[in-house]
């Protein structure tokens, strides 16, 4: 009898540790150019929303896509502690809009959204390439906010 029930709670625990945690929710984070804002904005909020054991991830697009990351985005980046070796700027599509559970934009608009409260306008950033530190503060404040805001969700 006891090694029935030794045996039933190793195959319970197997099941439950077998398990797929469920699927992390996406914050889309969009900016013109791809290259600048938005992947500061989706490294910080991965790193914080990690730190917080919090199931989301951020991915990064542009309207208009540069071919790869500003110099002072890599730079500033790098010396921040960030691996950004594959990082490159995607044009934003309907298909990233409709699958993201929030939208973050910096001075631009995205296809067609299904509902106006998951964007959230962040608009008049500072400029990376006159200020990375500065422009990296008013992102990461408003990145540590919406992970609050997440948390209490």
């Amino acid at each position: 009898m006891t090694r029935k029930l030794y045996i039933s709670s190793l195959i319970i625990c197997a099941l439950i540790a077998c398990q797929s945690p469920a699927p992390s929710e996406e914050v889309l984070f969009v900016c013109t150019h791809g290259a600048a804002r938005s992947p500061i904005a989706a490294a910080y909020f991965n790193k914080l929303a990690q730190d917080n054991d919090l199931n989301y991830h951020a991915v990064f697009r542009g309207t208009q896509p540069d071919q790869q990351l500003t110099k002072e985005t890599i730079e500033g980046l790098v010396s921040d502690g960030f691996s950004i070796d594959d990082w490159l700027p995607q044009e934003v599509s309907i298909q990233d809009v409709d699958k993201a559970s929030k939208i973050v934009t910096f001075d631009c608009t995205v296809p067609t959204v299904q509902s106006k409260n998951m964007t959230i306008e962040w608009n008049g950033t500072p400029s990376i390439s006159e200020d990375y530190n500065a422009a990296r503060d008013v992102i990461k404040e408003n990145v540590e906010q919406l992970i609050e805001q997440l948390k209490q969700e």
